[in-house]
């Protein structure tokens, strides 16, 4: 799996311009499924992106994770996270197809909600609108394959 992980002060996504999942303070999680991917790498990268510790502590240090902030999630499906760029044109054969890919995305979803996370989020596959107030800015990246 590949996730893009952004501290964001505020995200939500929409479907046709209507609100289809919006958090406060949290993480943006921009999440692609590979074909080697399984349930259990689903839920070690939900538990390392629950614990992420990057919000700030009273002395301004990047010690706290998400529930020290009482952070959301807003998660969104993005198989171009698995873009091959060799060309000017990208290909994506390298994402996973729907049937690995929709369940390893809700069982991400569902290990933060097994955290204690309220998760928001968008729909698999659709053309979807992202807006984000990126926080810091903290932008982390997550490959389950390094």
């Amino acid at each position: 799996m590949r996730a893009v992980v952004t501290r964001v002060s505020s995200a939500s996504v929409a479907i046709g311009g209507v609100i289809k999942g919006e958090i406060k303070k949290g993480f943006l999680v921009l999440l692609g499924v590979g074909p080697q991917d399984t349930e259990e790498t689903a839920k070690k990268l939900a538990e390392k992106i629950c614990h992420l510790r990057v919000f700030s502590d009273e002395q301004d240090k990047m010690n706290l994770d998400l529930a020290a902030v009482d952070g959301k999630l807003l998660v969104v499906s993005q198989f171009t996270l698995y873009a091959d760029t060799k060309s000017r044109r990208p290909g994506f054969t390298g994402a996973a197809k729907p049937d690995l890919a929709i369940p390893l995305y809700e069982l991400f979803m569902e290990q933060c909600r097994s955290h204690g996370f309220e998760v928001e989020h968008g729909e698999f596959g659709a053309d979807m609108q992202v807006s984000s107030v990126n926080d810091g800015p903290v932008t982390i990246l997550f490959d389950t394959q390094q």
